[in-house]
């Protein structure tokens, strides 16, 4: 059973969630905030597995929240659900530790697939949302920072590991595609994480982007 924790300032896109990820199975709604302070509490309390979190919000947005539910309680994973796919939105969702960004006029299907796939470690990134990220990163006042000077670092062997983590696949994909064992795929993404120093396989997609 995956704990869910809902974090939205409207209360119609609660109830409107609630009432359809309940219809599932493996997914249990344990509470609901409509801002990213009373978000830390109740993750506090009553401890979810995944916390799909709004950006905008009034007292705090769920940047701020994110990156502070993510250094206190890191066994709860945060997943963006936003109207707005503005890179400096991602930018910071992300870099606070969100595991995702999505948006909310994605198929609930798809909603319900990314929830499991953020549970079980998996990174989720709406389409096109990455696409904006590098763009943001690409514009003139940044070009002057050394935003991949990072990346040189990497072996060539992780370097397609991480290219891979950017297109979405999973570890078994990976180890498929290049003749690796599952166990060696995580060392690498172990690896990759220290060297750039990366909290989760979203910034790593955000990072291999730009490879």
């Amino acid at each position: 059973m995956i704990k869910l924790l809902l974090v939205d300032d409207q209360s119609l896109i609660r109830q409107g969630l609630k009432a359809m990820l309940s219809l599932e199975p493996d997914l249990k709604i344990v509470g609901e905030a409509e801002n990213g302070e009373e978000a830390i509490a109740k993750v506090e309390a009553l401890q979810p597995d995944v916390i799909l979190m709004d950006v905008r919000m009034p007292i705090m947005n769920g940047s701020t929240a994110t990156r502070i539910i993510c250094e206190k309680f890191p066994q709860s994973k945060v997943l963006i659900l936003s109207t707005f796919d503005d890179g400096l939105d991602v930018d910071e969702a992300i870099q606070a530790g969100a595991k995702g960004y999505l948006l909310k006029n994605m198929p609930s299907c798809e909603l319900v697939n990314a929830i499991r796939c953020i549970r079980n470690g998996y990174a989720q990134l709406a389409p096109g949302v990455l696409e904006k990220f590098v763009t943001q990163k690409l514009k003139p006042s940044t070009l002057s920072k050394p935003i991949d000077s990072k990346l040189s670092i990497l072996t060539p062997r992780e370097t397609d590991v991480a290219r891979l983590v950017a297109l979405g696949a999973t570890n078994q994909e990976i180890a498929r595609k290049l003749f690796i064992s599952e166990s060696t795929v995580k060392t690498h993404i172990n690896n990759i994480f220290h060297r750039l120093s990366l909290k989760n396989r979203a910034q790593l997609a955000i990072h291999a982007a730009l490879i």
